[in-house]
């Protein structure tokens, strides 16, 4: 275990190079499963959940070569269809192996995901479009077992939930099945378009990518391809959010600016000042920063995981902000450490806050309970003038390479304790 120590009550001001998206990376290095030749990607994040998900993948037979920010990687022979259960335990993103293993082999044994406490996330979305590719599915007191001869796909695949990931998997396994599948409502985040951009230059045929309804053609074999992964716009609008809720002024370079869309308009709305050169955005805070309603949704508007930093946000700006998370049932997990920092949030019921500003915020010790609340308690302490304890920085460094680095370079006074 580790944890921060932060000496509060500076503006954070500077420049940070935007990593590569966490969600992006994910299902596309899963997704190199699906063939036996070499991919070769880019702009990779340094994170523990890629770390981890390689990790799984090398027992199943994976070699890689993870350099930088640049990954080789290659399956040319899958020994195994068993996911390393204490690993699995530790990564929500290993439900994304089973579309790629039940696309090659036929077969994935597994035990049921872990990840962040965030509420219920149940996995019954992403089976229901596999057994209407005819996986048989079943499950014993530990492991879920997928079995298929062969991937057939129906004519169309209904989600009872516009679930990202189950969009992943189910467009991951209809690239090598049998025929012609619409998926639908399918996410259209910009991870889930990558991920079917990156199959596209393996050879998939997939159309629709970016809406809500997408159709896969089947083929035989996918080819090794090179692909650089998209900009992490959760990152960015964290130290873009960091930097205005400090009084401060961040520079990001690399930035996804299009799909920065919905939190730029956000941060404009409650008055911060924005300027957009080429792919660098400059934010900026300004006097009289007031509060709104920050409606968390699916793509394209705001994110669920850039809400918790928004919340910490709310508490420095005038009047009462109305904060309304539909997607998650313990999203708000974290808004009794902010209290304790002197925040006034009013919790209306498991999706919605009121949180009232602007409020003086003071140093504590403090948990991480979750990878996005970590995020949020980091700005929080930022913006507490004293000393902060984060415990469990582990879980933060699940999203976020080289965090501690990174904000030391623009005036953050941080340091990690093992």
């Amino acid at each position: 275990m580790s944890k921060f120590i932060i000496e509060g009550g500076t503006s954070l001001r500077g420049t940070i190079k935007v990593s590569g998206s966490k969600n992006a990376a994910l299902p596309i290095i899963a997704a190199t499963l699906m063939t036996d030749e070499t991919c070769k990607l880019t702009n990779v994040p340094r994170i523990n959940d890629v770390e981890n998900l390689l990790k799984i993948m090398a027992k199943l037979g994976t070699i890689y070569d993870f350099t930088g920010n640049d990954l080789t990687i290659r399956t040319e022979h899958v020994k195994s269809f068993i996911l390393d259960t204490d690993l699995v335990r530790k990564l929500r993103a290993s439900i994304l192996l089973m579309g790629p293993l039940l696309a090659r082999t036929g077969k994935c044994k597994m035990v049921h995901p872990g990840g962040c406490i965030i509420g219920k996330r149940p996995i019954g979305v992403h089976f229901d479009a596999l057994r209407a590719m005819g996986v048989k599915i079943t499950q014993d007191e530990e492991y879920y077992l997928a079995e298929v001869k062969k991937i057939k796909l129906p004519e169309r695949i209904y989600l009872d939930e516009v679930s990202v990931t189950a969009t992943e998997n189910a467009i991951m396994a209809a690239s090598l099945g049998q025929g012609r599948v619409t998926i639908t409502p399918a996410a259209c985040e910009p991870h889930v378009k990558d991920l079917a951009e990156f199959l596209q230059s393996m050879g998939a045929e997939i159309s629709g990518e970016g809406t809500h309804e997408i159709i896969v053609t089947g083929t035989t074999k996918l080819n090794g391809t090179n692909h650089k992964i998209i900009s992490d716009e959760v990152e960015a609008g964290t130290f873009a959010i960091a930097g205005i809720a400090t009084k401060g002024k961040i520079k990001l370079q690399n930035a996804p600016i299009k799909n920065l869309e919905p939190i730029i308009f956000k941060l404009k709305q409650m008055g911060a000042e924005i300027e957009i050169k080429d792919q660098d955005i400059i934010f900026s805070y300004k006097d009289g920063l007031k509060a709104t309603k920050i409606q968390v949704d699916t793509w394209p508007r705001l994110p669920s995981d850039i809400q918790p930093p928004f919340t910490v946000l709310a508490t420095q700006v005038e009047g009462t902000s109305l904060i309304h998370d539909w997607l998650y049932d313990r999203r708000f997990g974290y808004i009794d450490d902010i209290s304790r920092m002197g925040a006034n949030i009013t919790l209306c019921d498991p999706h919605r806050i009121l949180v009232t500003g602007p409020t003086k915020l003071y140093p504590a010790k403090l948990p991480t309970i979750d990878l996005r609340a970590g995020a949020a308690v980091l700005i929080a302490a930022f913006i507490a003038k004293g000393t902060s304890e984060i415990e469990h920085a582990e879980l933060i460094d699940r999203g976020y390479e080289k965090l501690d680095k990174r904000l030391d370079e623009i005036g953050a006074r941080i340091r990690r304790v093992d």
